[in-house]
């Protein structure tokens, strides 16, 4: 039985690659750092922006990821709702799961601020119940905390949710979480064989195919 599904954001909703790219990027010129290919980029995401910078140029003094974290912030505030698209099965899955009964919710490391104008700008933001930001919590995926906390403003056990991701780190906080777990491939940069240590309910090629896999769950 599931009462709810609670998704990530970045390649399982939408893909907002060119402004992480264009933020990051102008967060290394702006320390006088390379800037970092696009592929090396695009495994960064979903990380916390600290865990970024030191995945794309190793261990940092606090002052220079500090710095790192500003200068990302800046751009994407710039940037980041407009450039976002919205996966076209994103708005097909939400409205069925929402027209039989299912609570929906949003946890990722993106701000709030921002996936709240994203969804609002393309007509979406109603369909979540809850949405829980970076900015929401002390410690991101693959701490628990953020699924914890979308339970608990859904008054709704871990073991009636769902979480929706497409990245590693997305199964492991499910799995510290004691929620189920669903893999979306379709817009992800990850593979199946990255997910083999960890507990993946169902692998999902695109979100059209998530209202009938819950049927089963």
């Amino acid at each position: 039985m599931v009462g709810a599904v609670l998704f990530d954001f970045d390649f399982t909703l939408a893909d907002s690659f060119g402004g992480v790219a264009e933020s990051v990027n102008h967060a290394l010129r702006s320390l006088g750092l390379p800037e970092a290919e696009h592929d090396a980029i695009r495994r960064t995401v979903g990380l916390s922006l600290p865990r970024t910078f030191e995945q794309l140029r190793g261990p940092a003094d606090p002052t220079t990821i500090e710095a790192f974290c500003s200068h990302f912030a800046a751009r994407a505030d710039q940037v980041m709702v407009d450039s976002t698209r919205v996966f076209p099965e994103a708005f097909q899955a939400v409205a069925r799961l929402r027209a039989v009964g299912l609570r929906t919710a949003v946890v990722s490391t993106k701000y709030r601020y921002r996936i709240e104008g994203i969804l609002e700008r393309v007509g979406l933001l109603q369909e979540f119940d809850v949405i829980v930001g970076g900015e929401d919590v002390a410690n991101h995926k693959p701490h628990p905390e953020g699924l914890l906390l979308a339970t608990a403003e859904l008054a709704l056990p871990t073991s009636l949710a769902v979480y929706v991701g497409d990245h590693p780190v997305d199964a492991e906080a499910a799995q510290r979480a004691a929620i189920r777990f669903l893999c979306v491939l379709g817009g992800g940069a990850s593979r199946r064989e990255e997910f083999a240590h960890l507990p993946v309910g169902h692998f999902l090629e695109s979100l059209a195919e998530l209202p009938a896999v819950l049927t089963n769950l």
